[in-house]
C-alpha cells in the first residue's frame, strides 16, 4: 500500500511538511521500481532534504501544494521499472560533465557530478543500501577499484 500524507512512516514525522511529501513521492516511486521499503525510506529522506536545500520557493510550494494522488505512485508499474537492477553494482564513470554514477546495464546514470569523489560517495551511498558493490574506473575507462557491500 503507498504512503500518503495521512499514512506515512513514523521516521517522516517530523520532517518539515515540504521535505515529508517530497520524501513520501521518492520512497512511493523507490518501492514501485523494486527497492524494498526498509531501504527506500532512508534513501528518500537524504534526497528530500537534499532537494530541499537546493529547491526554489516555487518548487517547494509545488510540492506543498500537491495532492495526495500525486504522491502515490506505488502501485503502478512504470514503463521504465527495472528491478533487476537492484542486485547491480554500482559504477563510477567518466561523463562529458565529470563523473556519472551509473548502475551497470542501466540505461542512463542516476547521478552526474563534476567532482569524482562526490560520485563515489553517492555510488557508495547507493551500493550499502542495495548491498552491492561499487566499481571505479579512471578516466580512460578502465578499472581503477571496486568495494563489495553485500555482507
Amino acid at each position: 500500500m503507498p504512503w500518503d500524507t495521512t499514512d506515512y512512516p513514523s521516521s517522516l514525522k517530523h520532517l518539515d511538511t515540504a521535505v515529508r511529501k517530497k520524501a513520501i513521492s521518492i520512497a512511493n516511486a523507490m518501492v514501485n521500481e523494486g527497492y524494498s521499503e526498509s531501504q527506500a525510506i532512508p534513501i528518500a529522506t537524504a534526497q528530500a532534504k537534499e532537494w530541499h536545500k537546493n529547491a526554489s520557493e516555487k518548487e517547494r510550494n509545488s510540492v506543498l501544494q500537491s495532492s495526495d494522488e500525486s504522491l502515490i505512485e506505488r502501485d503502478r508499474e512504470p514503463e521504465n521499472a527495472r528491478p533487476e537492477l537492484m542486485k547491480k553494482g554500482e559504477h563510477v564513470v567518466p561523463h562529458k560533465d565529470g563523473w556519472a554514477v551509473k548502475t551497470q546495464a542501466a540505461k542512463v546514470p542516476s547521478n552526474v557530478y563534476t567532482n569524482k569523489n562526490d560520485a563515489i560517495n553517492r555510488a557508495k551511498e547507493i551500493a550499502k543500501n542495495k548491498k552491492t558493490s561499487v566499481i571505479v574506473h579512471f578516466k580512460n575507462g578502465q578499472l581503477e577499484y571496486r568495494h563489495d557491500y553485500s555482507k
